[in-house]
């Protein structure tokens, strides 16, 4: 089992990871890196934490109660980093709220791949377009992962998968499915193209067409955009074709997570 340190002092600056979870500009600036590797990120609750310790990405430490540090034990069987283990008082003076899941770890970001190298061993891509939501965009994890998408591309302007929220939200997901960010947008679509993709825009306008008249194919590309903007004119105009889901009268859009989930169960080789 990993070495186990008890904790008694919110201030020690061994759990300094910790600090202030709840205020998302210290966050980013504590957490990330240089794109390039060298930053770290945070993962919360029993379930999410053992996807993370399933994942490749490497555990800088743990923080965690007594009654946690119980209940994850049999999953710390040869966790090379130190758990740092302290009352429910102390974890929550360290973290700054009441954590009442009562487990927190801190992980090593890597360098994010090229986008058409994380799409290469992909039948179905899932593409976001200003998605600045970090509950959506945990969300839409969630469902590329329950209906096979190998991989997501994200443009400049969409969340962080890695920020705390995003993370819980998708329930582990994150970690298990490979994200690129793209930073030359729209291009991207292009290359994706090239790459043997048929690319998808996912919109609710009237001239789109049906969903069902599109046949899952050998490589897809879903390209999904933010509520309320939708998918600019540059990635509409780079699609091969623009798909929307009909819907009853009086409802002119879903949710982005859900209408995803909608067009990836339709075009997912899962149900083949």
């Amino acid at each position: 089992m990993a070495v186990v340190v008890p904790v008694d002092d919110p201030s020690d600056q061994r759990v300094a990871d910790y600090v202030g979870l709840t205020d998302p500009d210290l966050r980013r600036r504590r957490e990330q890196g240089d794109g390039a590797g060298g930053g770290f990120f945070i993962a919360e609750g029993l379930v999410v934490i053992r996807h993370l310790l399933r994942s490749p990405y490497r555990v800088r430490s743990l923080l965690l109660t007594p009654r946690r540090l119980e209940a994850l034990a049999p999953d710390l069987e040869g966790v090379d980093a130190p758990v740092y283990v302290g009352s429910q008082d102390v974890v929550n003076a360290v973290t700054g709220f009441h954590l009442h899941r009562g487990a927190v770890a801190s992980a090593h970001r890597e360098a994010l791949p090229d986008p058409v190298d994380v799409a290469a061993g992909a039948r179905l891509v899932v593409v976001t377009e200003g998605m600045n939501d970090h509950e959506n965009l945990g969300a839409l994890f969630r469902n590329s992962a329950a209906f096979g998408a190998g991989a997501l591309v994200l443009d400049p302007a969409s969340a962080d998968p890695l920020y705390r929220r995003s993370i819980r939200v998708s329930m582990g997901h994150v970690l298990r499915v490979p994200f690129a960010r793209a930073d030359h947008w729209p291009d991207v679509l292009g290359d994706l193209r090239q790459a043997g993709f048929e690319v998808l825009a996912l919109t609710p306008r009237p001239d789109a067409d049906d969903l069902a008249t599109v046949a899952p194919g050998p490589r897809q590309a879903l390209v999904v955009g933010a509520e309320g903007p939708g998918l600019s004119p540059a990635a509409l105009a780079a699609a091969d074709r623009r798909v929307r889901i009909p819907m009853a009268p009086g409802v002119d859009s879903l949710n982005v997570a859900t209408a995803a989930a909608v067009a990836l169960h339709h075009l997912s080789a899962l149900r083949e």
